[in-house]
C-alpha cells in the first residue's frame, strides 16, 4: 500500500484483574464498563496504561469505532480492521484461506457477547504520506438493543463512541430505513448535549456500513453505490413531512463527513454454521473482495481521520482526559434521561390529561370564588373544594391514556398535589375578600392610637406625667404607622414596607385583639336573630345546577 513505510505497534503490559491474569498479549481491554443497575464507570487505569505510554501519549491520535444494533457482526469485522493493521504486507493483508479470525471476542448465535466499550490493547503507530506519525485505536461497543439494555444504555454507548472516535462506522442491517436514522438522531443528540460549545459541527466524520445489502441490483456493492443510497435516504422534498425533515436536517449538522458502503451477505456458512472460526474458506468471495475494498478506505495512512474537538487535533493524552470528562457527564444527573417512543408519547398523554382535569378544577373554582365573586364562608369553600377536586379527578380517570394504570398513578398524584396548591392561593385570595381582614392593619392601628390617647388622658388626669408621656408617644407612633400604610397602599409604593407594618398589626392583633374580638362575637351570637342571618349571608353563594339523571 502506498504511503505505509512502517507499522508499529504499542502493546501494553499484562495486567491482573481480581485474582486471575489477564492473558499476555493483545487483547481487547474494557474501558468503559457497565454495572447492573445500567450505570457506566470508566476504568482509568486501563485507559492510562494504554495511551499514556511514552511512545504514543504525544501522538495525534486516529479512533475508529464500530457501533450499532446486536448481533450484527462489528466484532467480526473489526476483527478484519485488525488483521489488516496487523499485516506487514498490505498488498495480501487479508491473508490465506485457513487461518482463523481471531482478536475481539465474536461469536455466532443471538446473545449479546459485548458490553460496554472495549478498546484493542495495540496501540498502532502508523505513518502518513506526510512523515508525520499517527496512533490507530480501535474501539468495539455494545450492540443496541438487547434485552438487557435500557434506552439510556444505548443512547450513552453510541454517544460516547461517536464523541470519542474520528470515524464512527454505523453497521446496521440490510438497508438504511427510517428507525436507523431516527435512533441515529437520539444517540447523536444525547452525545451533542453533553458536549460543550462546538465551533462547527460536534462530531467527526460517520459511515453507514449497510451489511447483508440484497440490492446490487438497484446500487452496486461498495463505496459508490453506498453514496448513491445515502444520498437517496438523507434527501429532503418539498412534500415531505417536517418530522422526517427534521430527522435529516439534524444528522446532516451534526457530522463534517458521511459516506455509505454497501456489503454483501458474507455466505450462509458464516451464518448458520456454529463451528464457523472465521477461516476464510468459509466467507463468500464476493464478501471478501468488497472487504478488501472497505478497509484500507477507513486503516490506509492517506486515508486515516485525525481526532479533532473544536478544531484542534486530539492527541493519545488528551483522549484521557476527554474519555474522564465524558463519562463524569453522563455518571451525572446534568442531562435529560432518553426515553422510548412509547414512553415519552405516554408522558405527553398523561401529561395532557392533567392539563384537563386541572382546568376542570379552575373552572369550577373561578364561578364560585374568582376575583369578581363575594367573600365565601372558609367551611363552604373547602366543602366546594372537595367536590371540585372529586370532579378533576373523575375527568383524568376517564380520559383514555396510554402506559397503564400503573404509569398514571404517579401523574393523580401530581393532580392532586397541584389541586391542593391551587385551592392554597383560592383560600387567601377569599380570605384577603374578607372585608375586616382588609381592614384589619388600619384597624389595630386606630385602635390602638385611641386607647393609648385615653390611657395618656387618665394618666395625665391624675398628674403621672411620666407615664402619660410614654402614651402620647406610643399615640402618635400608631397613628404615624396609620399615615405611612395609608400612603403605601394608595400609591403602591414601599411594598416591603406596608408589608412589614401588616405583620406587626398581625402581631398586636393575635396577641391581644383577637380575643376581645372572639368575646364581642359570642355575646353578639346571642341575641336572638343574629345569629341566623349571619350563617345566611356567609352561606350566600351561586347555586350549582342539579345533576340530571
Amino acid at each position: 500500500m502506498p504511503g505505509v513505510t512502517e507499522n508499529e505497534t504499542v502493546e501494553e503490559l499484562p495486567v491482573t484483574n481480581g485474582v486471575d491474569e489477564s492473558p499476555p498479549g493483545p487483547r481487547p481491554v474494557p474501558i468503559v464498563v457497565t454495572t447492573d443497575q445500567h450505570n457506566f464507570s470508566l476504568d482509568e487505569e486501563q485507559l492510562s496504561s494504554l495511551l499514556l505510554q511514552d511512545s504514543v501519549k504525544d501522538l495525534h491520535v486516529a479512533v475508529i469505532s464500530v457501533a450499532g444494533a446486536f448481533r450484527k457482526g462489528k466484532s467480526f469485522l473489526l476483527n478484519f480492521f485488525l488483521r489488516y493493521l496487523q499485516s506487514s504486507e498490505k498488498s495480501n493483508w487479508i491473508g490465506d484461506d485457513e487461518t482463523e479470525l481471531s482478536g475481539f471476542s465474536w461469536r455466532g448465535g443471538s446473545e449479546r457477547d459485548t458490553t460496554g466499550i472495549l478498546m484493542w490493547s495495540e496501540v498502532f503507530v502508523c505513518e502518513k504520506p506526510s512523515g508525520e506519525k499517527i496512533a490507530v485505536i480501535l474501539l468495539d461497543t455494545q450492540g443496541a438493543f438487547d434485552s438487557q439494555s435500557t434506552v439510556k444504555d444505548c443512547a450513552t454507548v453510541f454517544a460516547l463512541s461517536t464523541m470519542t472516535s474520528s470515524v464512527q462506522v454505523y453497521n446496521i442491517s440490510q438497508n438504511i430505513q427510517e428507525d436507523d436514522l431516527q435512533h441515529l438522531q437520539l444517540f447523536t443528540e444525547y452525545g451533542r448535549l453533553a458536549m460543550e460549545e462546538f465551533a462547527d459541527k460536534p462530531f467527526q466524520s460517520l459511515q453507514f456500513l449497510v451489511r447483508d445489502w440484497s440490492y446490487p441490483y438497484e446500487f452496486d456493492y461498495g463505496l459508490a453505490g453506498g453514496e448513491r443510497v445515502l444520498n437517496k435516504r438523507l434527501e429532503k422534498k418539498d412534500n415531505q413531512h417536517d418530522e422526517l425533515q427534521r430527522v435529516r436536517t439534524h444528522i446532516q449538522s451534526c457530522f463534517s463527513g458521511l459516506s455509505c458502503f454497501l456489503m454483501p451477505h458474507p455466505g450462509l456458512k458464516v451464518a448458520t454454521n456454529p463451528r464457523f472460526k472465521g477461516s476464510l474458506k468459509d466467507i463468500d468471495p464476493e464478501f471478501k473482495t468488497n472487504l478488501q475494498e472497505l478497509i484500507p478506505t477507513l486503516l490506509a495512512p492517506e486515508n486515516l481521520v485525525v481526532k479533532e474537538i473544536n478544531g484542534s487535533k486530539v492527541t493519545c493524552k488528551d483522549l484521557v482526559e476527554y474519555f474522564k470528562a465524558y463519562v463524569k457527564i453522563y455518571q451525572g444527573e446534568e442531562l435529560p434521561e432518553p426515553k422510548t417512543m412509547l414512553q415519552a408519547t405516554a408522558e405527553a398523554n398523561n401529561l395532557t390529561a392533567v392539563s384537563q382535569a386541572r382546568d376542570t378544577y379552575i373552572g369550577l373554582m373561578e364561578k364560585v370564588c374568582g376575583g369578581d365573586m363575594p367573600f365565601m364562608n372558609p367551611e363552604v369553600l373547602q366543602d366546594r373544594h372537595n367536590e371540585y377536586k372529586e370532579k378533576a379527578v373523575e375527568t383524568f380517570t376517564e380520559i383514555r391514556k396510554m402506559g397503564g394504570e400503573d404509569f398514571s398513578a404517579a401523574y393523580l398524584d401530581n393532580l392532586k398535589n397541584d389541586i391542593d396548591e391551587a385551592f392554597e392561593s383560592y383560600s387567601k385570595a377569599n380570605e384577603a375578600k374578607n372585608i375586616f381582614h382588609a381592614g384589619r392593619t388600619p384597624a389595630t392601628f386606630f385602635a390602638c392610637a385611641i386607647l393609648c390617647y385615653i390611657v395618656s388622658s387618665i394618666f395625665g388626669f391624675i398628674y403621672l406625667t411620666s407615664i402619660s408621656a410614654l402614651f402620647n408617644v406610643a399615640f402618635v407612633g400608631f397613628l404615624s404607622a396609620l399615615l405611612v400604610w395609608s400612603y403605601t397602599r394608595f400609591t403602591g409604593k414601599h411594598s416591603e414596607l406596608a408589608a412589614s407594618l401588616d405583620n406587626v398589626a398581625n402581631n398586636i392583633w393575635d396577641a391581644f385583639m383577637s380575643r376581645m374580638y372572639q368575646t364581642a362575637m359570642e355575646k353578639a351570637q346571642d341575641q336572638p336573630g343574629v345569629s341566623e342571618l349571619r350563617r345566611r349571608l356567609s352561606t350566600r353563594v351561586p347555586a350549582s345546577k342539579p345533576k340530571t339523571t
